[in-house]
């Protein structure tokens, strides 16, 4: 009976001791667990990924910057993470968006512009230690020297001529300095350009129904030109034939002496008054008498009475 109270009096300490020592473990991990993470929260152990970089402000004020690849430690307290910058390719777009943005012409015609940058930082002392917020500084250059480049431009040449616009403002972003006699974007920030890409150019919509109106018009006005061509071209034929009938009919009838010359005249006066009289009554007859003597005489037939106007009195013929 003695022999098994003691035993389990044995099994009980092991299985408390037991329970004690994992307990211990359990909250030894648990404490270095959160001592490692207060440090890393607190950056005082700190990773440099690949084709990045660290910039750090110590206790006097000196900045470094850090590109060794790896895990480092820092001095709490006496030293800060300022910044982490990427050493890979970038993009900037005009404006700060990727949406359009409105500029003004040579001829101060509004159009819809976007465009993409794409630079490397190669300098990292001169971009993040010499530059205070060099994105926002970058952003300001590379918006005024692109944007003074283009509105110096015509709408044509915006429009139809996109390559040698883009080729132009690449090299200026490249190698042309920001003022005259100041530093480049690359030298004043330490990266190097790598490409530039003009995405879209565009008129607004109103210019476009605009210039949509003004091609209608132009059109309209061009078929009204080659319709007033047209008949111009068959007045003046219908012209020539007139003299040549007119030639003809004077050889075949005419005298040497001249004779008949007014004669043929009148008679083709005449007829041209008939045939007005014509196109202008219609529904009624003409009759032309032609004397070579006396002067031609035209008797035309009384227009349609009217009801009630029985009394009124009829033209005379001759």
């Amino acid at each position: 009976m003695t022999d098994s109270k003691a035993v389990k009096f044995l099994q009980r300490a092991f299985v408390f001791r037991v329970g004690k020592i994992v307990l211990l473990t359990l909250l030894s991990v648990a404490a270095i667990y959160g001592i490692t993470a207060a440090v890393y929260a607190t950056k005082t152990i700190f990773k440099v990924k690949m084709n990045y970089a660290v910039v750090l402000e110590r206790f006097g004020g000196k900045r470094q910057a850090v590109t060794e690849v790896g895990w480092h430690v820092r001095l709490p307290f006496y030293t800060r993470i300022e910044q982490e910058v990427t050493l890979m390719n970038q993009t900037l777009f005009l404006g700060g968006s990727s949406e359009p943005m409105r500029i003004i012409s040579r001829e101060n015609v509004a159009l819809w512009t976007s465009a993409q940058l794409t630079y490397r930082i190669r300098n990292l002392e001169t971009w993040a230690i010499e530059n205070l917020q060099p994105m926002a500084l970058l952003q300001g250059d590379y918006d005024g020297i692109v944007k003074d480049i283009m509105q110096a431009e015509t709408v044509s040449q915006l429009i139809s001529d996109r390559q040698q616009v883009k080729e132009r403002i690449f090299r200026a972003l490249k190698s042309q300095p920001i003022n005259e006699g100041g530093p480049s974007l690359e030298e004043k920030y330490g990266i190097e350009i790598v490409s530039f890409v003009l995405k879209e150019t565009r008129f607004g919509d109103k210019l476009v129904e605009a210039t949509e109106e003004k091609k209608r018009r132009e059109l309209i006005a061009e078929a009204e030109n080659y319709a007033a061509d047209q008949e111009a071209s068959r007045i003046k034929k219908l012209y020539a034939a007139y003299l040549e009938g007119i030639s003809s009919l004077q050889k075949e009838i005419g005298r040497a002496d001249g004779s008949t010359d007014t004669s043929l005249l009148e008679f083709l006066t005449q007829q041209k008054w008939a045939s007005a009289y014509e196109k202008n009554q219609t529904g009624q007859n003409t009759v032309v008498i032609q004397n070579t003597d006396t002067p031609p005489a035209l008797t035309l037939p009384a227009p349609a009475e009217k009801p009630g106007a029985a009394d009124q009195p009829q033209p005379a013929v001759q």
